[in-house]
């Protein structure tokens, strides 16, 4: 994730049946370019865990990710696009 405070953005390509991650409030965006659903905002508030309602991807919150995921490679740039 960009030092710039931007709202991360996750992807499942891989189809993980749940994913950690290191925000509570971030963008989905099911799989990757050009195969993605509308980037859906999702934030947990209280909760530490979170459902998209589009793709069904379960997001777990893991505090000390800070801001990424596991595994990495489930992050997405808007910039990089």
């Amino acid at each position: 994730m960009a030092s710039d405070h931007s709202t991360p953005h996750f992807h499942n390509e891989p189809g993980l049946s749940s994913l950690r991650i290191g925000a509570k409030e971030f963008m989905c965006i099911g799989a990757l370019p050009p195969l993605d659903h509308p980037h859906i905002y999702i934030d947990m508030g209280a909760e530490s865990e979170a459902v998209c309602p589009y793709c069904s991807t379960h997001y777990l919150y893991v505090a000390s990710l800070r801001g990424h995921s596991d595994p990495a490679g489930c992050e997405w740039s808007p910039a990089a696009a």
